[in-house]
This record gives structure tokens, sequence and C-alpha cells, in this order.
């Protein structure tokens, strides 16, 4: 199991400031990859009511279950490798593996592992440059018929990573977005539809 603490800012761009910001860090197509996102909840959506998340990414042919929980400071997350099948079961029954993630989600949150089910995917292009002592990530994401465009800096304290961010932001003229988390923004937007659809 790894565990560590996830400390990032991060900003929505339009898609003339996320072109910008890869001119700027002298980022071409050739450096981004793509990684996909599936995202996990109860019916109840008990984790996300407890500020935590769950997901499977996908990456290079790699699978990573993670499960995100408050910390002090940023973000606790505990990551436990999949095999394909695993993943694969996790997608199509909604079955997850027992290991580290179940132990955290039963005894810090007490949540049945039994209880979550897949909500659908998120699939991002990403680059990242080191900036400063941390590091700098452009995204592009895709996901329920919408897509977005973020910058998110990650460094060791809240303090320095805000530092960073405002700097970016006032050196390219990028006003500040308050920036829901990916997972938040994905929740928002199903919600959306659900309720588009009631009215239909």
């Amino acid at each position: 199991m790894a565990q560590e603490n996830e400390i990032e800012k991060k900003n929505l761009l339009t898609e003339s400031e996320f072109q910008t910001l890869c001119k700027a860090f002298n980022v071409t197509d050739e450096d981004f990859f793509w990684q996909a996102n599936t995202y996990f909840d109860t019916n109840n959506y008990e984790l996300k009511n407890k500020g935590a998340a769950l997901r499977i990414r996908e990456k290079n042919s790699q699978f990573e279950l993670t499960l995100k929980q408050p910390a002090e400071e940023g973000l606790l997350e505990t990551n436990q490798p999949l095999t394909k099948k695993e993943a694969e079961e996790a997608f199509t029954f909604g079955r997850l593996p027992a290991g580290e993630v179940k132990s955290q989600l039963e005894t810090t949150l007490l949540i049945s592992l039994d209880d979550v089910k897949p909500l659908g995917t998120l699939k991002t292009r990403r680059t990242h440059v080191r900036y400063q002592a941390g590091m700098l990530f452009l995204d592009h994401s895709v996901y329920l018929d919408t897509e977005d465009f973020e910058v998110e800096i990650e460094g060791t304290s809240l303090k320095e990573v805000g530092n960073w961010l405002e700097e970016v932001l006032t050196t390219y003229n990028i006003p500040y977005r308050t920036t829901p988390n990916k997972i938040k923004r994905f929740f928002t937007k199903k919600q959306e539809i659900k309720k588009k659809k009631r009215t239909i």
C-alpha cells in the first residue's frame, strides 16, 4: 500500500488560456498522455458527503484504485494497484477487491465496499513540468458530453502551492476561479443532466 498527502491548488482555464500556458512552458501535443478516472460512490453519495472520493485510474494500461479523504492539510491518498481483471470486474459488476482501500473505507469512513458502484468515467489529456520546487500540470478533461481545461500545482504545503499558482495566474493575466476538483465537477455535471431529464 502507498499512502501520501496530496497538496495542490488548481484553476480552471479557458481553452485560449490553456494554449497560452502550453506555449509558455514549451509544451507540445507529444508531451501529453491520456488517463481515465472511473469514479465510485454509494447510492446516497456517502463518500462525496464525507469529502472523500474513490476512483480507479487507468494509465498506460496500468490500473490503480485510490481513496482520497480529508487530512489536516490537503488530502490523504491510499493507493492500491489492480490487475486488469480486477479493474474490469469493478467497471462491469461494481466489485472492488479487498485490500488497504477497503480497510480505510470501513475503519475510517464506515462505508462498506459492497455499497459502492461505478458512476462514470472522466478522461484527461495531461502533461506536467517542474515549477519552482513543485510540479505544474496542464489538464484537458472530457466527461459527460462536456470538456474543461485547468492548471494544477502540487507541492509540500498549501501556502507554497497557493503562492506559486498566484504567480502563474498573475504572470499570464489569468483570473482566479474557484475550482472544485475533477470528481466534484463530474458530480455537478451528472446532477445537472439528471435534473434536465426530470424536466423533459
